[in-house]
């Protein structure tokens, strides 16, 4: 491949260390690319600043630029082929699997969305003080609240669906007015150029879009601490979302970071049938790969063996294979550092006194890929390694629970705040349950996925919020106006 970025305009080939982008499925070569060094990320971010500086873009009103993003819609949408392609070969997600939807159908969806939402949020509003305020014996007064574009956004994507991570902070930064420097994760690089392309194709100005591709650290750590960025978005591990905002705290940047997760299902006994159907909905959806996935699965202590066979059981057909074939309904993990992971969390979990269901090892005639059986642990308690740390794979854990009371203590006591999930019969009494656990996100026997609705971590899962409004005005800066006469 001969591109490892798109700078003020015009791919550049990369200065820096050469690496090669595997397929997780046969650990194949995708692509070798020689990343871009410091001076040229240093050149990407110094080409967002001026080109957000001197209004080319910043300086066009909302439906002026959300006419230039129709078109950059529409050719992300003629590119759909390309990256479902690449969703199979660099992240190694099945062609079959639900998860392609967030892959490629959804973010391609809601560029529209995005335009819209923001053409409908008011530019001005007011700040809604009392009348005794506003009118009183000196002078009359107005407060007013104004959305502007607010700068140079530093994107830092995930791997799991890097496409969509990507665009939930590119095509908002975009419409907003802001300048973007997207960095991708080396392990899944290659679709990031797409967003770059599009902006060629669309129109959208030099230096407004900017992508830079490396394996190392060196350009994403001068992303989030060089003075000429606004704004930090990130998606990726806790660990390195703390990194993140160390590097951006001397400069105050402002900061979105989407972190990890260790999401608590509680299945109350009216649903507990349901229960069964957690472990093929965590194991098979891109081999567990998702943060918001409910990996700790809480059900009454009486009927846990019963859903632990059903479990087993659902999971004993499983096709295993590479993500080509439409037939694989797992496919691999990332890498065999996260192959690894999961060895490391199964054995860890059975040492403290947790039992191996089904899975737990790599399956039998795959010597190439990075794969993992579908796991379910039968945990003896919410303190076991399995339940407290993110595995990121396809594993399970299954832990009873005495009383609501108990699972809703148990779904708390995590480090953890992303998301959570509550199942049952009775609608009321699930709500109830609901309003209890301590989250970003809170689903009542289902979820949705939709630009309106927005998400965001708590505690170590992060800060600040992705779509919705909330997530667009993350992209904005408010300056308040008081007028007096």
């Amino acid at each position: 491949m001969e591109h490892a970025g798109f700078v003020n305009g015009a791919y550049i080939k990369g200065e820096g260390t050469t690496f090669d982008v595997e397929n997780p499925s046969d650990e194949s070569v995708v692509a070798t690319l020689t990343g871009v060094s410091a001076a040229q990320t240093d050149a990407a971010i110094g080409a967002a600043r001026t080109a957000f500086d001197d209004g080319r873009w910043s300086g066009l009103s909302m439906k002026e630029r959300g006419a230039v993003m129709r078109k950059y819609a529409d050719a992300l949408r003629s590119r759909a082929d390309q990256l479902r392609d690449l969703a199979i070969a660099e992240a190694g997600c099945p062609a079959s699997s639900t998860v392609m939807g967030a892959q490629v159908h959804a973010p391609l969806r809601m560029t529209d969305d995005i335009i819209d939402m923001f053409l409908a949020m008011h530019e001005v509003e007011d700040n809604g003080l009392p009348l005794h305020e506003r009118v009183n014996a000196y002078f009359n007064v107005q407060s007013l609240k104004r959305w502007t574009p607010l700068g140079v956004v530093s994107a830092i994507s995930a791997y799991n669906v890097p496409f969509y991570t990507a665009f939930w902070k590119v095509v908002p930064a975009l419409m907003a007015g802001d300048s973007v420097i997207l960095r991708p994760n080396p392990l899944t690089p290659i679709s990031a150029l797409i967003f770059a392309e599009a902006a060629a194709e669309a129109g959208i100005p030099d230096g407004i879009m900017n992508v830079i591709i490396e394996p190392g650290l060196e350009g994403g750590q001068l992303m989030t601490t060089d003075e000429r960025v606004d704004l930090v978005s990130f998606t990726g591990s806790c660990t390195v979302g703390v990194k993140v905002a160390q590097q951006a705290a001397p400069t105050l940047k402002r900061l979105v970071l989407e972190l990890g997760g260790k999401s608590a299902q509680i299945y109350l006994p009216d649903a507990v049938d349901r229960a069964v159907g957690a472990a093929p909905m965590v194991c098979l959806s891109h081999a567990g790969q998702g943060c918001v996935l409910g990996t700790r699965v809480f059900v009454p202590e009486d009927a846990k063996e019963q859903v632990l066979e059903g479990m087993k059981a659902s999971l004993a057909n499983t096709k295993i294979g590479v993500a080509s074939d439409p037939e694989t309904q797992l496919g691999p993990v990332i890498s065999a550092a996260q192959r690894d992971r999961c060895e490391h969390f199964t054995k860890a979990a059975v040492e403290a006194g947790g039992r191996v269901v089904c899975g737990g090892k790599r399956p039998d005639g795959l010597d190439k890929g990075f794969f993992w059986e579908p796991t379910v642990l039968d945990l003896p308690d919410n303190k076991n390694p399995a339940a407290q740390e993110e595995i990121f794979g396809p594993v399970v854990g299954v832990i009873g629970y005495n009383d609501i009371d108990h699972a809703v203590e148990m779904a708390n006591d995590s480090k953890f705040g992303l998301s959570g999930w509550v199942h049952g019969v009775d609608k009321v009494a699930s709500l109830e349950v609901g309003k209890r656990i301590r989250s970003g996100a809170v689903n009542i026997n289902g979820a949705v996925m939709s630009s309106y609705a927005s998400g965001g971590g708590f505690k170590l899962s992060g800060l600040g919020r992705e779509r919705g409004i909330e997530g667009l005005r993350e992209f904005q800066l408010q300056t308040t106006f008081n007028v007096g006469g």
